[in-house]
């Protein structure tokens, strides 16, 4: 029985592994369905986004609504195609941030409220396409190849080898 067990979960192990490319493929084509028509409108429009960046006390409202709408268009297209990835996350990342800091704010009153908003799960895909990469099935796998994270040595022994 052990063994029939050993086999299955080696077998779904192995599948798992061939299709880890789904999920960041997923979750890009996710996020550029929203922020490519949201930079692309809000670049058509920019009166509009740099009235309510005003409104929201931003400074230089006018060229931060161009910064942030180009960033969003850009990013967005960057993240579909999965090129430059981890350098277009981090942006769009800030992004999200003065959005909940400023847009948001007023409606935060716990964690629960802050982790519930789309910002907060935008941002935490941003932190992670900018730590593992836009996956396999990406323009940054086709041109740069497989890479491994520039983590520290001791991040990359196993944990009972760093404890000693």
């Amino acid at each position: 029985m052990s063994q029939k067990l050993d086999s299955l979960l080696s077998r779904a192990r192995s599948l798992a592994e061939r299709l880890s490319w789904v999920g960041p493929l997923l979750v890009r084509l996710s996020l550029a369905a929203v922020f490519i028509p949201s930079g692309w409108g809000k670049l058509h429009d920019l009166a509009k986004v740099t009235g309510f960046f005003a409104e929201l006390g931003i400074p230089i409202p006018g060229v931060n609504a161009a910064v942030a709408s180009t960033t969003e268009l850009v990013g967005g297209v960057l993240i579909l195609v999965g090129l430059f990835t981890r350098a277009a996350s981090l942006p769009l990342a800030f992004t999200m941030v003065i959005a909940m800091v400023t847009a948001k704010r007023a409606e935060i009153d716990g964690v629960v409220s802050l982790f519930a908003f789309n910002e907060f799960t935008y941002l935490a895909c941003f932190v992670w396409f900018a730590v593992a990469g836009a996956g396999a099935l990406s323009l940054d796998r086709l041109f740069f190849g497989r890479r491994v994270a520039s983590l520290p040595k001791p991040l990359l022994r196993p944990p009972e080898a760093r404890q000693a």
